[in-house]
């Protein structure tokens, strides 16, 4: 059986080896400042340092993106290992729609006429809705962001540090063609010698040349990152438009259905206006408004109302706790202060109270007034 060996060339490994020695010797020497070493210049050591930072920050920010987009670290290496083979991405249920799949069946188990199975089978169509605005907003955050600042890692920086690499490379080459001509004894040896720092020079200052172009190029670069930033920013902000359009679409479904336990939708801008208020501190204090709500006569719960002016309300002090009956009441601690105002028309048992962003009906015997005389803007 005839193997064919690779053909060595022991003089070319042998001088490789030399070269490699030498150049271990001459960075160690560098290192121990025992040897002459050519610095770049100030504006060379700027755009490197500016390369480098934007190198690092660059992959960071892509890292901790395709980890907002794809929490799931197991499904962001197979999709790496498919994009690697040229091959399409595993389409995969996220776990919105999982929990969408779940939700509707569920309601259809409990029985699509009751009142929790028709709203487990809303919540989960808008659950799946979610899902589909979820994979659309991925899908677009890599094309215009993700995906750009990759080919800028693995193209232009790639090749500016395969160039830095030469650069460096004929940096040395050059300081030992200057240690050479120190070392030099005879006129011949002397003169060769120079002809060769001449040539590393000249190679030098070429490859120099080459890099700074390269390194310069990173301006234009990040104004191009800056556009593709925009691009990110724009695609969150309608991921989260259309997010919360489903949602308020599911309030109104919800609200629609009815039943024992009626859905009260959220006012999102009210409440958010009153967490704002109320972490700030600061409130106005003068007579409660009246809130438009059913008739009804004294000794009697009103109904609790669904649309309701809050801009002005008292503080009162909770006496004693107090579990609330139904959903229309607030569960009440004792000494916890919250916020009321009276019903319209007003009621001799009850009055209309806030606990954070709970709102309810709370019996006038379990409060008392504080500041009556001022009134609190929320």
């Amino acid at each position: 059986m005839n193997i064919n060996l690779p053909n060595f060339n022991m003089k070319n490994l042998v001088k490789e080896a030399g070269s490699t020695i030498s150049r271990v010797v001459q960075l160690t020497e560098e290192k121990l400042g025992t040897t002459e070493r050519t610095e770049y210049d100030l504006h060379f050591q700027n755009l490197a340092e500016r390369a480098d930072v934007t190198k690092t920050w660059t992959e960071k920010i892509v890292r901790d993106t395709e980890s907002v987009l794809i929490p799931n670290p197991q499904n962001r290496v197979e999709d790496f290992i498919f994009e690697k083979i040229e091959k399409s991405k595993p389409k995969r249920l996220s776990n919105l729609e999982h929990l969408a799949l779940d939700m509707i069946e569920a309601g259809g188990d409990f029985g699509q006429d009751l009142p929790y199975g028709q709203a487990l089978i809303k919540a989960g169509q808008a659950e799946q809705k979610l899902g589909q605005c979820e994979h659309d907003f991925i899908a677009t955050s890599g094309i215009c962001f993700t995906q750009p600042l990759r080919k800028f890692l693995d193209g232009e920086m790639k090749t500016i540090g395969k160039e830095r690499g030469i650069l460096e490379t004929k940096r040395l080459d050059l300081d030992a063609c200057k240690n050479r001509v120190k070392k030099a004894r005879s006129m011949l040896g002397q003169q060769s010698a120079e002809r060769d720092l001449r040539v590393a020079q000249a190679e030098f200052d070429r490859q120099s040349e080459i890099t700074k172009l390269l390194l310069d190029g990173i301006s234009t670069s990040q104004a191009s990152h800056l556009r593709h930033l925009h691009a990110f920013i724009q695609t969150q902000v309608r991921y989260y438009k259309q997010c919360g359009d489903v949602m308020e679409q599911l309030q109104r479904e919800l609200a629609n259905l009815g039943g024992p336990t009626p859905y009260i939708p959220l006012d999102v801008n009210e409440a958010g206006a009153s967490k704002s208020n109320a972490s700030s501190g600061a409130a106005a204090r003068g007579p409660g408004n009246n809130i438009a709500a059913n008739a009804v006569g004294p000794g009697h719960k009103p109904n609790q109302p669904v649309h309701v002016s809050t801009d002005q309300m008292q503080r009162a002090r909770v006496l004693c706790s107090y579990d609330a009956k139904d959903h229309t009441e607030l569960n009440l601690s004792a000494n916890e202060v919250i916020f009321v105002t009276e019903c319209s028309p007003v009621n001799e048992d009850y009055m209309y109270g806030k606990q954070g962003l709970m709102k309810g009906l709370v019996p006038r015997a379990f409060v008392e007034m504080l500041d009556e005389e001022h009134d609190v803007t929320l």
